[in-house]
């Protein structure tokens, strides 16, 4: 008896053979790999996966993990996915606090500043008890360390309570090394202070207006400092301070303006100049006042006191030739370039002396705030020459030119009490 025909030998073979790549890529359940079964010659590809065939239906529904296991699993999204944008939470101060607890701080020092002045007025006028002034002295250097630290993102608290534990051993030890030393630190900081809290000006006007906050900053800090009562040598103190004071704001300025690469050829030019006018000029009043003839002496200091019994008061060389004019012109080039921080730095030789026109023995309030303004008057018209000259330099012919110039000149920067 014969066996029942399995089709032609041509439509075996054709079922016998396994699906090919393009086959097996289109099916995508494993019932459509399951229909395709290999004969009983042929192999199965090695590196191919033997595929389980699916349970036989049964009068049961599937259970809730069987339904799970059948259903083709879903993509999990990746760390590659695209997810939605969670908001940015807001920038923080230098001080770690929300803008609204800053503000607050911000208010408590001022009232804190506030007092300390008033005392140290009422202590100057004779007014209170002794202790009035050192205690004046101590509120306004802790802050003016506060601020400091804050403006340059350092550690505002751990700088307020150091310079909170050196005053105040100052004042209670009661001792003139204590006390001058006390002094030092409070000119260097009110000083350099002064310099940092400046903003870019895009004007002349501005600059001008740069230039009239950090003097009041200077002048807070001469009445802080002649509260603490120093025992002063003027030459001494003054090199002192005006050291201490260029080397931490060279030293801030050096990280505010990425480096000495970030220096540029004009503020290569305006440091070297400012470096050179200022060796020269100390040493040329040291030389003077040490090795000079005595003609030569006898008569700057006959000229000085003629012109201070004329007008009350001699402006300051260092203050009109060199730091006023460094921080106009520093201001106003912050504005369009970050050099300008490298000019602003030479303000220092501005501020600092400002900041302690009150310790000389032989001078009076009414004199060093005469000559605060005496040499900010021709200091502000030496400053205005310098920006003018650079803008007939660099900047664009004409005054529509100038205009759209001082338009575009408004390079970012933090705010006068944000951090820089």
């Amino acid at each position: 008896m014969s066996s029942p025909s399995r089709g032609p030998a041509k439509g075996r073979r054709i079922a016998d053979r396994p699906p090919s790549r393009w086959r097996r890529g289109r099916s995508s359940h494993p019932e459509a790999g399951a229909a395709h079964t290999t004969g009983p010659g042929s192999a199965s590809p090695p590196d191919r996966p033997t595929e389980q065939p699916d349970p036989a239906p049964t009068g049961t529904p599937p259970t809730e993990a069987e339904s799970i296991r059948s259903t083709p699993a879903e993509a999990e999204p990746t760390s590659t996915t695209p997810t939605e944008a969670e908001p940015a939470p807001p920038p923080e101060s230098g001080l770690g606090v929300s803008p609204r607890v800053q503000a607050l701080l911000w208010l408590t020092a001022a009232v804190v500043v506030v007092a300390g002045v008033a005392a140290l007025v009422a202590a100057a006028l004779g007014v209170g008890p002794e202790w009035l002034d050192g205690v004046g002295a101590v509120a306004v250097a802790t802050v003016l360390s506060w601020a400091l630290a804050v403006r340059t993102g350092g550690r505002p608290w751990v700088t307020a309570v150091l310079a909170l534990a050196i005053g105040g051993s100052a004042v209670v030890v009661d001792t003139a090394m204590l006390r001058t030393g006390a002094a030092v630190l409070t000119v260097v900081t009110g000083g350099v202070l002064a310099v940092m809290l400046t903003v870019p000006a895009a004007t002349y006007l501005r600059a001008c207006r740069e230039v009239l906050i950090a003097t009041v900053i200077s002048g807070i800090t001469a009445l802080a400092a002649v509260g603490l009562e120093p025992t002063v040598t003027v030459p001494r103190f003054d090199y002192a301070s005006l050291l201490l004071g260029l080397v931490l704001v060279f030293g801030l300025v050096y990280r505010l303006g990425a480096g000495l690469h970030g220096l540029g050829r004009r503020g290569l030019v305006a440091v070297l100049v400012g470096a050179v006018l200022l060796v020269l000029t100390l040493a040329y009043a040291e030389l003077l006042r040490r090795y000079g003839a005595g003609s030569v002496v006898q008569s700057a200091l006959e000229f000085v006191d003629w012109t201070t019994e004329r007008i009350g008061a001699f402006p300051r060389p260092l203050v009109v030739l060199l730091g006023i004019p460094a921080l106009v012109w520093g201001t106003h080039m912050r504005a369009r370039r970050r050099q300008g921080w490298w000019v602003c730095a030479f303000g220092v030789t501005a501020t600092i002396p400002l900041a302690q026109g009150l310790l000389d023995p032989e001078g009076s309030f009414l004199e060093a705030g005469l000559q605060a303004a005496y040499s900010l008057v021709p200091g502000l018209l030496l400053g205005y020459l310098v920006v003018r000259t650079d803008l007939a330099l660099t900047g664009p012919r004409g005054r529509r030119g100038r205009r759209a110039e001082e338009a575009e000149a408004h390079r970012p920067e933090p705010s006068r009490l944000a951090e820089l």
